[in-house]
């Protein structure tokens, strides 16, 4: 274990992204068993580290930084190889890998997915909304149905250089889809697939499991 580097938060979605990343790249770390809406984020030494209360935060050195495509980002550029990078390194490819990150957290993971966890997934905290659900469900499948175009289908990632933090992203936000009961195209179901027998998510559910 690095005592240097520490990931609050277990138990998400988007906690797993920064478990992902993180043993992808074969680096060290601990693991601070914080869980979202939980008493946990509301203890004044993760108030100090986050003051926005929100998982995961990773700690690396000197180095806070929260928010889970920043953190997969940070991770990829700061201790990528030529073996794994997690991020490309020409302008072109680095473009499209900004383009779908800004994609999947904003457009299927925060406009859609989002709204559902709180008026479908915790009516009880921020009410129940169907017309929000309603509207959210419809936003979803029309943006996925609009990346199922813009995928190559001949790719195995969504990156023609390779497996990359977008492929961290895409994944998490698509089995949150899932579970949010949300239709999947036959091209991105078969790119789940794949990308669920990848050891190092197998190895980041496991890190990421709520004791």
């Amino acid at each position: 274990m690095s005592e240097d580097r520490i990931l609050w938060g277990v138990g998400t979605s988007r906690t797993i992204r920064a478990h992902w990343a993180l043993i992808e790249l074969n680096l060290p770390y601990k693991t601070e068993i914080i869980r979202t809406r939980t008493p946990d984020t509301e203890t004044a030494t993760f108030k100090s580290v986050n003051p926005r209360q929100k998982i995961p935060v990773l700690q690396d050195g000197t180095l806070t930084i929260g928010e889970s495509a920043a953190i997969v980002t940070y991770l990829a550029e700061s201790y990528g190889t030529d073996k794994v990078s997690l991020i490309p390194e020409t302008p072109k490819a680095r473009a499209k890998y900004f383009e779908w990150m800004s994609f999947i957290c904003m457009e299927l993971d925060a406009t859609s997915l989002y709204v559902l966890r709180r008026h479908w997934s915790l009516p009880e905290i921020y009410g129940d909304s169907p017309i929000a659900n309603k509207a959210s469900e419809e936003y979803f499948n029309r943006m996925i149905t609009a990346a199922d175009k813009l995928k190559n289908p001949k790719q195995k990632y969504l990156l023609e250089t390779g497996f990359s933090g977008v492929d961290i992203l895409m994944t998490t936000t698509l089995k949150w889809a899932i579970d949010y009961n949300q239709k999947i195209p036959t091209n991105f179901m078969e790119y789940l697939e794949k990308m669920g027998n990848r050891s190092g998510y197998i190895a980041a559910l496991e890190a990421n499991k709520m004791p």
